[in-house]
C-alpha cells in the first residue's frame, strides 16, 4: 500500500460527508438506532459498530485505519497517551505470578509500571542490556510471558536486534512488545521483523504539532479485539474525536516533516561533534555510534533526536548553557515543529551533581523544523554562556 494513499485517502469516504476534502469531527458521545436488531448487533460487537464514543467513533476509525497500515498491522487502537498504550499492552497479557523481561532503562512510565504497579500482583520484571540478544535468552524463566523492547532508547539510543529477539521469543512462546516512538512507522516497522505488537507515542511524529497527547498500539485483529473488549473499554482510555482529527491532519505532512528533520539533524550533529566544548555525540546514524550497522539495517532513518555530552566541571555551567539558548526550547518530548533540549541534570538534586558522571552532563536535543544555521547559531549562543570554574 503506497504511503501517499495511506496518508491522504485510506479510510476516507468523502461521499459520506458532502464531498468535504477534510473529514469531519464526529463530536458525539453516542449513536442512535432505528431498529432494535441494529442496537442488539452493536452491543454484540461494539468493536465493529458505532455505539458509544468511548469505544468507536467515525473520526477515530479513519485515523486507526491509517495508523495500522503505516505499521503494516491488521488493526490498531488509539489511546489518550503513549503511557496508556504501554499500560494496556502489558496488562492485557499478564496474570499474577508472571515474569517480564525488559530492556534496561525503558521509558520512565513503563519502568514505573514494572517496578511499582505490577509487583502488587506478583508480576516480576528482569532488566537486561538489550544490545546482546543472548541477554534475553539468559533471563528467560519458566513463567516469562513478555519481552518488552524499546529500540532505540530515547536517551542512550541502545538498539535491540528485532529479528533475533522475535525469533527467540517465538521459540519460547513469549509475546514481544516494542516501543517504536523514536523511529515512527516511517523509519522502522517492528512487525515486519516478527515482533507481535508495536506501540508508540503519537504525541511525537504522528501528530507533529505539540498540541495532542496520544498513543498507538498495533497488532493482529485477534489481539486488538481482545484488548478492545476488555482493558481498552473498561479503563476508558481511548482518544477523543477532536484529537483523532488533529492527528489525521498531522499525518498529511508526516513524510515531508521527517524528510526536513532528517536532513537538518546530521548538520547539527556534525557541528556538535567538532565543537571543543562537546565530549561526545550519541546518534544512531552517526558512523561512530557503536550499533551503527544495526541501525542502518533495521531503521530507514533516525529523525531528530540525539544526545550530546558537554565538557563541564560544574552544574552552573551546564545550566548556563541551557538558559543561554534563545530559540531551542527547554522541554520534554519531541516530534513537533519546535526544537527542544532537556539536560540530564534536571532530574538530579543539585547536591548530587557529579561532573564525573557523563549522564549528569548529557543533553538530549530534538531537531524540529527550523533551518540548520538558525539552530547552530543558537547552540553557539548557549556555549558562549558557559563559564567554567
Amino acid at each position: 500500500m503506497e504511503l501517499s494513499y495511506i496518508l491522504n485517502e485510506l479510510g476516507e469516504n468523502r461521499k459520506e460527508y458532502f464531498n468535504a476534502i477534510a473529514p469531519p469531527i464526529m463530536q458525539t458521545s453516542n449513536f442512535a438506532f432505528s431498529k432494535v436488531e441494529e442496537l442488539r448487533n452493536a452491543f454484540a460487537d461494539e468493536a465493529s459498530a458505532y455505539l458509544y464514543s468511548r469505544g468507536n467513533n467515525p473520526t477515530l476509525k479513519i485515523l486507526s485505519q491509517k495508523l495500522a497500515a503505516l505499521d503494516g498491522a491488521e488493526d490498531c487502537l488509539v489511546f489518550n497517551s503513549g503511557a496508556g498504550a504501554i499500560f494496556t499492552a502489558v496488562l492485557a497479557n499478564i496474570k499474577s505470578g508472571d515474569h517480564i523481561i525488559s530492556v534496561n532503562k525503558p521509558y520512565s512510565w513503563a519502568q514505573n509500571l514494572f517496578n511499582e504497579i505490577l509487583p502488587r500482583f506478583a508480576v516480576t520484571t528482569t532488566y537486561v542490556d538489550g544490545r546482546d540478544t543472548e541477554n534475553f535468552r539468559r533471563a528467560i524463566q519458566d513463567n516469562t510471558v513478555i519481552i518488552y523492547l524499546e529500540t532505540p532508547n530515547s536517551w542512550s539510543f541502545h538498539l535491540q536486534d528485532l529479528k533475533e529477539v522475535a525469533q527467540l521469543a517465538k521459540e519460547k512462546n513469549i509475546l514481544t512488545i516494542c516501543d517504536n516512538s523514536y523511529c515512527s512507522p516511517l523509519h522502522q516497522r517492528p512487525l515486519a521483523y516478527g515482533i507481535d505488537m508495536v506501540l508508540q507515542s503519537a504525541t511525537k511524529y504522528i501528530n507533529g504539532h505539540s498540541d495532542v497527547v496520544a498513543g498507538v498500539l498495533c497488532g493482529t485483529n485477534k489481539m486488538m479485539n481482545r484488548i478492545f473488549n476488555s482493558e481498552y473499554m473498561n479503563m476508558g482510555i481511548g482518544t477523543t474525536p477532536f484529537h483523532a482529527w488533529l492527528m489525521i491532519r498531522g499525518l498529511r505532512t508526516l513524510k515531508i516533516r521527517l524528510e526536513k528533520i532528517s536532513n537538518t539533524t546530521p548538520q547539527i550533529v556534525h557541528f556538535l561533534k567538532t565543537h571543543q566544548q562537546v565530549e561526545a555525540v550519541i546518534f544512531p546514524f552517526d558512523e561512530d555510534f557503536p550499533q551503527y550497522q544495526l541501525a542502518k539495517e533495521q531503521m530507514q532513518g533516525a529523525c531528530g533526536l540525539f544526545s550530546f555530552i558537554v565538557k563541564s566541571n560544574t552544574l552552573e555551567a551546564v545550566e548556563q548553557f541551557c538558559e543561554g539558548l534563545q530559540h531551542i526550547l527547554m522541554a520534554v518530548s519531541w516530534g513537533g515543529h519546535e526544537s527542544l533540549i532537556i539536560p540530564g541534570c534536571a532530574v538530579v538534586p543539585r547536591h548530587d551533581f557529579d561532573p564525573g558522571n557523563r549522564d549528569h552532563r548529557t543533553m538530549r536535543m530534538y531537531v524540529g523544523l527550523e533551518d540548520a544555521p538558525y539552530l547552530i547559531e543558537d547552540l553557539q549562543r548557549g556555549f558562549a554562556a558557559m563559564r567554567q570554574e
